[in-house]
């Protein structure tokens, strides 16, 4: 009875944040009142009495209670009772200044082509730069926060829209239109140590390396092969002898 309670104040404290003020939670349903599962857990978690949800949680509620306030569908979720939502509508007053944020590695490609939607059909701005960093942190843990001027943003045509207090939708927003930190330098590339020349040597498989020296070079034998053709002649010398000395007529045939 008690787990039953828990997930009755659970199932409304949910309903609450889909169908009455998502923008307070930094969420954004789309025209049929859904929010991402995903996104919608990760904006609850950052609540101090929420940080314990998860979809484990919520399918408990859904198949507990009789008649759960919230419904799923493909990884979506809204709230059933939706009458507080105000939906889209032209904003009438604009602050000077709205915030957003952007992945750092996507930042030196924004700061060339401008804002666009990333995973929603619209650009999400706030008009209070803290609400638009904890939206930023959850696709990016260092964010980089810009800030949109919205007199130039309109004066070049750009639309905005009321999406609950304090967000507001765009489709995009043009360069020049937003300021931020100075982007990082691309990193240069290290230039490559050529070798020398002399130095490359490649050997390929069953070959061998032949050495050239300058003709002026004159090959002095070793002492050993010195040695080697002197004893050779030598030899060669007591043959001659021995073959004269059988040719030799003998004493007595003399």
């Amino acid at each position: 009875m008690a787990q039953q309670k828990s997930l009755k104040r659970l199932s409304k404290l949910i309903s609450y944040v889909l169908g009455h003020n998502p923008a307070e939670f930094g969420l954004v349903p789309n025209p049929d009142g859904f929010v991402k599962l995903k996104e919608f857990l990760k904006a609850v978690s950052e609540e101090g009495g929420l940080r314990y949800v998860r979809r484990s949680d919520i399918n408990e509620i859904l198949t507990t209670l009789p008649d759960p306030p919230i419904e799923i569908k493909d990884n979506y979720i809204r709230a059933k009772h939706r009458d507080k939502l105000s939906g889209l509508r032209p904003a009438q007053s604009l602050p000077k200044l709205l915030f957003t944020c952007v992945r750092r590695k996507a930042y030196p490609t924004v700061v060339e082509k401008g804002i666009f939607p990333m995973g929603f059909s619209h650009v999400i701005l706030s008009s209070k730069p803290e609400m638009a960093e904890r939206m930023g942190k959850r696709k990016d843990p260092e964010p980089v926060l810009l800030s949109v001027q919205t007199r130039i943003s309109m004066d070049r045509g750009i639309v905005f829209y009321e999406a609950g207090d304090p967000l507001f939708l765009t489709e995009s927003i043009s360069p020049g239109c937003f300021t931020g930190p100075a982007p990082p330098k691309p990193k240069e590339a290290p230039e490559k140590q050529k070798t020398p020349e002399k130095e490359i040597l490649i050997k390929m498989p069953g070959s061998f390396l032949m050495e050239f020296k300058d003709k002026k070079t004159v090959h002095k034998p070793s002492k050993h092969s010195a040695k080697s053709s002197q004893t050779t002649a030598d030899k060669n010398q007591k043959k001659i002898q021995q073959r004269k000395r059988n040719r030799e007529r003998p004493p007595w045939r003399r």
